[in-house]
């Protein structure tokens, strides 16, 4: 059985390059950039999305009548919420870098980045089987879900890049369904040049929007390192439902 499941990543909001952490409603051209993706999404069957405000103003930008979903919620910032990460890092400097350093840090008083991979990873193994699935939710639930994806550890998690209104499918199997020459977990990122990570798996961003790019970057998403070259995007990311 398979799940084919494609991620929206909601606009941060207003806020400029350093947006506060939390939820916030789009602006205009947020609204605008949201409805510029609707073209760039395939085919679904059922539309989920977070809670958050910002998703469900996507979700009615292009066009998706999306369930709410709690498991879809952002990370949770603690006492954080509402602050900048340049207001954090003048007041608050070790605790800062003890969430982007450590998956179990929590300095905040509220989710370590630990804590949002287990619960991403528990709501990816409750998908239907053989759904096509929408997901709208913010960028650290998708970074999570990649990282299960990619039998990646949690400390990669900073290093995979999900740009505002990127568009990412992945493919889950149960471990007896992965055909030949699909094996279930890649363990090798791709090259510069492009090549396909091992055992055909490989990380696919379409980009529509205010996030148009040639190319998305995957840095370290490896199970075997957190610091290593960036990755090229391919077409798909392939993994187990655990």
């Amino acid at each position: 059985m398979t799940v084919r499941l494609t991620f929206l990543c909601a606009t941060p909001g207003a806020g400029g390059p350093d947006p506060a952490f939390g939820d916030c409603a789009l602006d205009e051209r947020g609204r605008r950039g949201a409805a510029s993706v609707k073209a760039a999404l395939p085919p679904y069957s059922l539309a989920l999305r977070a809670p958050s405000i910002r998703c469900a103003q996507t979700a009615e930008a292009v066009g998706a009548a999306a369930t709410p979903e709690n498991a879809l919620r952002d990370i949770d910032y603690g006492r954080w919420t509402g602050r900048t990460r340049a207001d954090i890092a003048a007041g608050d400097p070790h605790g800062l870098s003890a969430w982007l350093t450590d998956p179990d840090a929590a300095p905040h008083g509220g989710e370590s980045v630990a804590g949002l991979c287990r619960r991403t990873a528990a709501w990816l193994g409750s998908l239907p089987d053989d759904a096509r699935v929408l997901a709208i939710t913010e960028a650290p639930v998708v970074r999570a879900a990649l990282v299960h994806v990619l039998s990646a550890p949690a400390r990669a998690f900073w290093h995979l890049d999900v740009p505002p209104l990127s568009v990412i499918t992945v493919t889950l199997c149960d471990a007896g369904a992965a055909g030949p020459g699909d094996p279930a977990l890649p363990r090798q990122r791709a090259s510069a040049a492009g090549a396909a990570l091992a055992g055909s798996a490989s990380v696919g961003v379409a980009f529509a929007g205010p996030a148009s790019a040639d190319a998305a970057a995957v840095d370290g998403a490896s199970a075997d390192s957190a610091s290593a070259d960036a990755a090229s995007v391919g077409p798909a990311v392939r993994g187990t439902r655990r």
